[in-house]
């Protein structure tokens, strides 16, 4: 039996209409995780090395070194903009709750520059299989209706129906695994780096206090 093999192009041509949206979505999904993997590898998210290095300075109450350290950095070390905002609000006058604001509004700004596309791929994982879908139905009902035309019925309109209808269907799934796999994947990342900035300015701020407190005594 000859197998019958199709191109892209043609598989494209047999989808229908319903591939344009969804050769958008893979544009997209491609440009956006590329996007957002050049932007995390460019944003140096390591902390374990500024971390030991910000605790030698609060050991030594050295505050203005640790700015004049971290300060630099902050362009591609995300670790760097949120320690920054602790050590400048360190020194004379030390309040906890101030450094723990301006930590966590760093911080917070800092996630929303991480996070952003996010919810483009979280949308494209949805819509994708579902304008494959579409595009499954509405061939369906080309196909029953070519079926509904013919004088007589035979397996193979049938199974060409079915079959041109389905490729939608596999474009949009392809799609949104693309996508979801993606977002899983940077999801991880700025999550385990958010537990991390937590953990480090917990000990950073208790750290300072302490000595804060034995420096008044």
């Amino acid at each position: 039996m000859e197998t019958v093999s199709f191109s892209v192009l043609e598989l494209f041509n047999l989808g229908g209409i319903f591939m344009w949206p969804l050769l958008f979505f893979s544009i997209a999904t491609i440009a956006i995780s590329l996007e957002r993997a050049v932007y995390l590898f460019y944003h140096n998210l390591r902390l374990d090395d500024l971390a030991l290095k910000a605790s030698e300075f609060a050991q030594n109450g050295d505050y203005s070194g640790a700015v004049e350290y971290l300060s630099p950095l902050t362009k591609r070390r995300m670790g760097a903009r949120i320690l920054l905002a602790l050590f400048k609000r360190s020194g004379q006058g030390f309040s906890e709750h101030r450094a723990e604001k301006a930590v966590e509004t760093e911080a917070m700004n800092c996630m929303h520059s991480l996070e952003n596309g996010f919810n483009f791929l979280t949308a494209l994982g949805s819509l994708s299989p579902l304008t494959g879908f579409l595009g499954t139905v509405s061939g369906m009902i080309g196909a029953f209706r070519s079926i509904a035309e013919a004088t007589e019925v035979n397996a193979q309109i049938v199974a060409n129906g079915i079959y041109e209808a389905l490729i939608t269907t596999v474009f949009g799934l392809i799609i949104a695994i693309i996508a979801m796999i993606f977002h899983s994947i940077f999801s991880h990342i700025v999550d385990k780096f958010a537990s991390k900035v937590e953990g480090v300015c917990s000990d950073l701020i208790a750290q300072i206090a302490e000595r804060t407190e034995s420096g008044k005594r």
